[in-house]
C-alpha cells in the first residue's frame, strides 16, 4: 500500500543533483528537522483507496501523494518541481499542482504537487 515516492525521488540523477546523496533531503510525513539543510522535499500519503470490484478482492490501491519541494531561489525552485514531476510522472499521473508561493515563516519558495500512484498488490 505504499507508493515508493522516496525510492523514486533517489534514484534520478536530476534530483539527486539538487536534494543531495548521503543521504538525500527528501523526507516523509511533511516534515523535515528543523536543522534541514536546504533546498529538500518532503511528502506524505493524502488518500490511500482500495480498486474494489464485484467479483474479487483488489488487485491494486489508488494511493495519492502529496509532494512538496522547498528552495531558497525562485529559479531553484522550478527546477526542482520539474526534476520531481519528470521522476515521478514515468510512475505515477501528476493531478495538480496545488501551491506555488513563497512560505512566509521559512522564506523558503514552495511548489505543491500532487500524484495518482496504483500500487499493486
Amino acid at each position: 500500500m505504499k507508493a515508493p515516492v522516496f525510492q523514486t525521488l533517489k534514484a534520478s540523477a536530476d534530483v539527486k543533483a539538487i536534494v543531495g546523496t548521503n543521504p538525500p533531503r527528501i523526507f516523509r510525513h511533511d516534515s523535515a528537522p528543523q536543522d534541514a539543510s536546504r533546498p529538500y522535499i518532503t511528502w506524505f500519503v493524502l488518500a490511500d483507496v482500495p480498486e474494489n470490484n464485484l467479483s474479487d478482492v483488489p488487485v491494486g490501491d489508488r494511493v495519492v501523494v502529496q509532494v512538496d519541494c522547498w528552495h531558497q531561489t525562485d529559479s531553484g525552485i522550478e527546477s526542482m518541481a520539474l526534476a520531481v514531476r519528470d521522476a515521478i510522472e514515468p510512475h505515477a499521473h501528476l493531478t495538480g499542482v496545488t501551491a506555488d508561493e513563497r512560505d512566509t515563516d521559512s522564506k523558503l519558495f514552495h511548489i505543491q504537487l500532487e500524484f495518482d500512484w496504483i500500487v499493486t498488490r
